[in-house]
């Protein structure tokens, strides 16, 4: 809203030295909102994910600004400066009054910090990391009345897999036991499943599995780690004829 305010003071009054004054609360109101978002974004993204994130939000930021200036110019040039000024600033209002209906999410009770939870994989097998894709079902056990709440919690257990190293979600009801319900997420390689159990998840991600397990009898029954399987090489190559 300052920031607009100093734009439309831009636009519309033709004395230089108030237009430098109203600019000062415009710049600070500029580096106020850089310097919350960085820190903000800084600290609410996971360790192992952080660089990403912010190198993602950078090019978002620069990028718009970027594109953003063309159009701007573009503007400025058929409509004239101070029409585009004022347009420039009720954007700024309007973007600003939409948080009354969108409010930005409040973040600051999550638990970023790291947490392993899962236990480490039980194989008779010793598959190579980058053996892939991987399934991983999980079966659970819900009493009839407490489905609706299971089901519910699931979507954000699912946000979280996919967040977190799976590349597809899916949950199935055993046609022949109905109160059985199986947790189909799959993996690119082995490796990127053994990330979640070693570090990428975080202490909100243990909350959001565990608001799932509450409605579960006795917690997760099963839990399966299938691996593809490779033909078997021959003992003796036959040479092509």
């Amino acid at each position: 809203m300052v920031f607009g305010a100093a734009t439309a003071v831009s636009a519309l009054v033709p004395n230089a030295v108030v237009v430098v004054i109203a600019l000062v609360p415009g710049g600070l109101a500029w580096l106020c909102m850089l310097a919350t978002m960085n820190g903000n974004l800084s600290m609410f993204l996971p360790s192992w994910v952080r660089a990403r994130g912010l190198s993602i939000y950078q090019m978002v930021f620069a990028g718009g600004q970027a594109l953003a200036a063309i159009a701007w110019g573009v503007s400025a040039q058929w409509l004239g400066l101070v029409p585009t000024l004022l347009a420039a600033a009720v954007l700024l209002g309007m973007g600003a009054a939409t948080v009354a209906r969108w409010p930005l999410r409040d973040v600051s009770g999550l638990d970023r910090d790291p947490a392993i939870f899962w236990p480490e994989p039980q194989l008779e097998v010793d598959p190579e990391p980058e053996d892939g894709p991987v399934l991983v079902t999980v079966t659970y056990t819900v009493p009839n009345e407490n489905v609706a709440a299971f089901l519910t919690a699931m979507l954000a257990v699912r946000r979280m897999k996919m967040r977190t190293g799976a590349t597809s979600f899916s949950l199935y009801q055993d046609g022949a036991a109905p109160d059985r319900y199986v947790e189909v997420a799959q993996y690119p390689n082995w490796a990127e499943h053994l990330r979640q159990h070693a570090g990428r998840l975080t202490g909100s991600d243990r909350d959001l599995e565990l608001a799932a397990l509450k409605w579960a009898d006795g917690g997760p029954a099963e839990v399966l780690h299938l691996l593809p399987v490779r033909p078997p090489e021959p003992d003796h190559p036959t040479a092509a004829p």
